[in-house]
């Protein structure tokens, strides 16, 4: 029987405490013989993945695969998918499981793949820039929500401060959705421009959804 090492991903320090997106990672490989795991809080556009490089150290020594959920998990970058080829080490993916990152075939769908998920992010952030851009030029006040202020609110206040941000993330919503960003890189987005929440808090992917079923 094939033997795994397992590497998982989370974006947040929040994420990898929470266990929130590592559920589905290890739910995703959980019908494979996992002999030794890996989880790495890192973004994916960075290359530094201390991680990442005792894994693929482990599948090199064991010779075991080092299988990952999905590709977006392990790079958005194609040139750091080149790099991890030229490791020469197996690895393949739990939603693409005939992949062998060993093979002339292999090689060639996961340059493919990470090629088309960098252009992905690059589309992306694209349209999140432009959607921010036409949100603040119609007015939209983009900054550090003020959670104290939030928390004063009367309940009228706050239904009114949820119609609000509505207004204000709703076309970055749309935008984002069209491009077919996941909520939580949605929420992600709204976190990062400074878009308060009805509360003053931080946005998530059940925030979002809430917004788009009033919507």
């Amino acid at each position: 029987m094939t033997q795994y090492i397992a590497y998982y991903r989370v974006s947040t320090q929040r994420q990898g405490q929470s266990g929130l997106g590592l559920e589905a990672q290890r739910a995703a490989v959980a019908g494979y013989n996992i002999i030794g795991e890996y989880t790495e809080v890192e973004s994916g556009k960075k290359s530094q993945r201390p991680q990442l490089a005792a894994a693929l150290a482990e599948a090199k020594r064991t010779g075991f695969t080092l299988i990952i959920a999905k590709m977006d998990r392990l790079t958005r970058a194609a040139r750091f998918a080149l790099e991890l080829l030229d490791t020469n080490i197996n690895f393949t993916f739990a939603d693409m499981p005939n992949i062998d990152s060993r093979t002339p075939q292999g090689r060639f769908f996961i340059t493919q793949f990470a090629a088309m998920a960098e252009l992905e992010g690059a589309l992306i952030s694209e349209r999140t820039k432009a959607a921010l851009a036409a949100a603040k030029a119609r007015g939209v006040k983009l900054g550090s929500p003020d959670p104290a202020a939030a928390g004063r609110a009367s309940a009228a206040k706050r239904v009114a401060r949820t119609n609000v941000a509505a207004k204000q993330a709703m076309p970055i919503v749309s935008v984002l959705r069209e491009a077919g960003a996941s909520l939580r890189t949605i929420a992600a987005k709204l976190n990062e421009a400074g878009i308060p929440t009805a509360l003053g808090g931080q946005w998530y992917a059940s925030t979002v959804r809430n917004i788009m079923g009033a919507n």
